[in-house]
């Protein structure tokens, strides 16, 4: 599962098409890795990645 969310991460903003879509999408797969690995359930991980891709998308600014 780790593994999975890992690639997601990697493998997610070589798709992305605009600075703050990209932005959004690396912070939402920062966030999925260390909201599994801070709490080691799907809700943490869900937070997480809702979390840093709402920080990524403001940050793009």
């Amino acid at each position: 599962m780790k593994k999975t969310v890992l690639a997601i991460a990697i493998l997610l903003p070589l798709a992305a098409c605009s600075t703050q879509q990209r932005n959004a999408t690396i912070g939402g797969g920062l966030g999925v890795a260390t909201g599994a690995a801070v709490t080691g359930n799907t809700t943490g991980a869900v937070a997480g990645g809702l979390i840093g891709a709402g920080v990524g998308a403001a940050t793009a600014r």
